[in-house]
């Protein structure tokens, strides 16, 4: 069964709080009404079809341009880069990637021997390259993976300014509570994990 055929067959309940956490031992929920409830269960649905649409995004583009995800976000550099006037180089594109000099060196050998980049002398730096996107590489991604991400754009922009602040507010505040710090797991005794 495909994750899309999946996705299809699993009940709206999968995405209620009540279903989750039935006791209320992660979230306290005493203050808050039914109605306030089933609001949030289906804002919780949202964001969870949100997450979908996007690896399904993600996975076409990088099937449509037979690239890794890396191999993506260092094309969408690239873009930028070209955009801003800017000249990228493998210390930059490493940097943004959050990658190794070994890595990025391995990426740009695979995005070049593919097509999708060229080298060139720095202009003012003998020791440095220049890394640019192809024009059909950038032509390519543009329509396709930039007309699909200009859709999000769209989106915001039918919203008020008021309700695109308050979206924002929110967004910023789950990304906060979301990340990933030393104090959030457990630390096992031991190192073994079921």
């Amino acid at each position: 069964m495909s994750a899309e055929e999946n996705s299809e067959k699993t009940p709206d309940s999968v995405y209620h709080v009540e279903s989750s956490d039935p006791d209320s031992i992660l979230i306290d929920r005493s203050s808050l009404s039914a109605q306030d409830i089933e609001q949030i269960n289906r804002l919780m649905r949202a964001l969870s079809g949100l997450r979908r649409a996007e690896d399904e995004l993600s996975e076409a583009s990088t099937k449509y341009m037979k690239l890794n995800k890396t191999d993506m976000r260092a094309l969408h550099f690239l873009i930028v880069s070209a955009n801003r006037g800017e000249l990228a180089t493998p210390s930059a594109i490493a940097a943004h990637l959050g990658i190794s000099t070994a890595s990025t060196t391995k990426l740009l050998d695979r995005l070049a021997q593919a097509g999708h980049v060229t080298r060139e002398p720095h202009p003012s730096d003998r020791r440095a390259l220049v890394i640019r996107i192809t024009p059909r590489t950038h032509r390519s991604a543009m329509e396709t993976v930039g007309r699909q991400h200009a859709k999000r754009f769209e989106v915001a922009a039918r919203m008020t300014p008021a309700e695109r602040e308050v979206v924002i507010r929110f967004v910023e505040e789950m990304a906060s509570e979301l990340s990933v710090g030393p104090e959030s797991w457990p630390v096992e005794d031991d190192g073994a994990h079921a």
